[in-house]
């Protein structure tokens, strides 16, 4: 006979996680199913671990960069074990705080350790790591299995030994030469990373630029950006086979603008996106239906086609950002357990891309705004014209702030030092409806990086 709970959760990511504690905690039987590490993708192996070996990696460029300030030093030894050993603690200190959680401060939750499948609209058979089975029912599942890397077909590469970012976190040697297929957030991020770390790094891209939906000008000038710490890119270069001689070197052949190129490097990064963790799930057998890749299925309410079954997380598609994780388990916490509906389709989407300096983004993007057909003017300002740029030496990048003719702010790109936290402050003053000549007008404390939205929209364009 199956075992009943009231709750079942499927995946003990960024929204499960939170949600096993509030159910259990309101006095609902919860049980959470998990086949690998708790935590999820967050805390093994994406925004944790990678922001803890991107500070090291800054720590090296800023030894590398100090005779800029007037300090003669040595250039930096990079001690890549010991880094990967500082990432491996705080994964296992993280590892040990959520276990505690769910499994000790929290007696309304049980852990099953294993590989949950369907076998109706809301019963599952979980396959125990240790071998066993277990079949449970519950009347509220909700499904936060998340995703994992997706690789391309690539002729050859299924005979080499190529790296996702889940493998690339836990090399025990430095790469001599990493090349990196695909050119998104991910991909920028780690090859700041390891060019900073000394390694030397290629990016190939089958778009013509990088960052797709980003504008242009910040496009560029994330690449001017980057090409001037050592990182070469190679774009609109269609990968087309791979192999790996006797000695451990890669080739990557592809179809470039100017002809065919041969790539050769030590290592190879396969980052070119993701795919939902849904196909294990036997999601058949309920009649949950997905998209054409794989992804569940929702309304605003992140509720399945089948009732009482949601999805949360990457696994239902979209942007897929921890703290968009973290905003559906408020979505279907507030609607469960406090009667408070609102809608996960309509809400605002902040992101930051943590290379150095950071890509701080906001709203609408100038494509975007285009599209839609809303108007809009913008202004522009490089941080070099900025106080605290020019007395820290921190002068790469520019601000980009789009308002509407409510002279409201529409959306902000920061490519600046501490872009993300800058980001926010938009964030805040959209939330706020603030126009432009109140920003103007506040008393900011000099010399901050914040000042900047005093003098943004000094540059404001005029209206047409």
């Amino acid at each position: 006979m199956p075992t009943s709970y009231d709750v079942l959760i499927i995946g003990s990511g960024q929204a499960g996680n939170p949600l096993a504690t509030a159910m259990a905690d309101a006095g609902r039987r919860v049980v959470l199913v998990e086949e690998n590490h708790l935590g999820g993708s967050c805390i093994n192996y994406g925004c944790s671990p990678t922001k803890n070996m991107l500070a090291a990696a800054e720590r090296a460029h800023q030894v590398r960069t100090a005779a800029d300030y007037g300090i003669r030093t040595s250039a930096p030894e990079v001690d890549f074990p010991a880094i990967i050993a500082a990432k491996d603690a705080l994964i296992q200190h993280s590892r040990r705080g959520i276990s505690k959680t769910l499994n000790q401060e929290h007696p309304g939750i049980t852990v099953l350790h294993g590989r949950a499948a369907f076998t109706g609209k809301h019963s599952v058979r979980v396959t125990l790591n240790q071998g066993d089975e277990q079949e449970i029912e519950a009347p509220l599942i909700f499904i936060n299995t998340g995703t994992r890397a997706a690789v391309p077909e690539l002729e050859g590469l299924d005979a080499v030994p190529y790296l996702t970012t889940t493998e690339l976190l836990d090399l025990k040697e430095l790469p001599e030469h990493l090349l990196i297929l695909g050119a998104g957030y991910i991909g920028l991020e780690f090859g700041q990373m390891f060019r900073r770390f000394g390694s030397r790094v290629t990016l190939i891209e089958a778009g013509k630029r990088l960052l797709s939906h980003e504008d242009d000008d910040v496009c560029a000038a994330m690449k001017e950006m980057l090409e001037a710490e050592g990182v070469e890119f190679v774009l609109g270069a269609e990968a087309r086979r791979v192999s790996q001689n006797a000695a451990g070197q890669f080739t990557l052949t592809v179809d470039a603008p100017d002809g065919e190129r041969r790539l050769h490097g030590s290592h190879l990064l396969i980052a070119t996106g993701r795919r939902p963790n849904s196909d294990r799930l036997d999601l058949s057998q309920a009649g949950i239906k997905t998209d054409e890749k794989g992804y569940i299925q929702v309304n605003g309410s992140l509720q399945t086609n089948v009732r009482g079954v949601y999805a949360l997380g990457d696994v239902h598609g979209g942007p897929q950002f921890t703290h968009i994780s973290y905003d559906d388990y408020r979505v279907v916490r507030d609607a469960i357990l406090h009667g408070k509906r609102r809608s996960a389709k309509q809400r605002p989407l902040p992101y930051t891309v943590f290379t150095e300096p950071q890509l701080g983004r906001i709203g609408l993007s100038e494509a975007q705004a285009q599209e839609q057909n809303i108007p809009y003017r913008m202004a522009k300002m490089p941080v070099r014209t900025i106080g605290r740029g020019r007395e820290t030496g921190r002068t790469t990048g520019f601000w980009k702030v789009l308002v509407d003719g409510q002279d409201r702010v529409l959306g902000a790109a920061i490519l600046c030092a501490e872009g993300g936290e800058l980001m926010t402050m938009f964030q805040l003053i959209m939330m706020g409806r603030l126009t432009y000549p109140q920003l103007q007008n506040m008393i900011i404390a000099h010399p901050t990086w914040a000042e900047g939205i005093n003098n943004v929209f000094s540059q404001l364009e005029k209206p047409a």
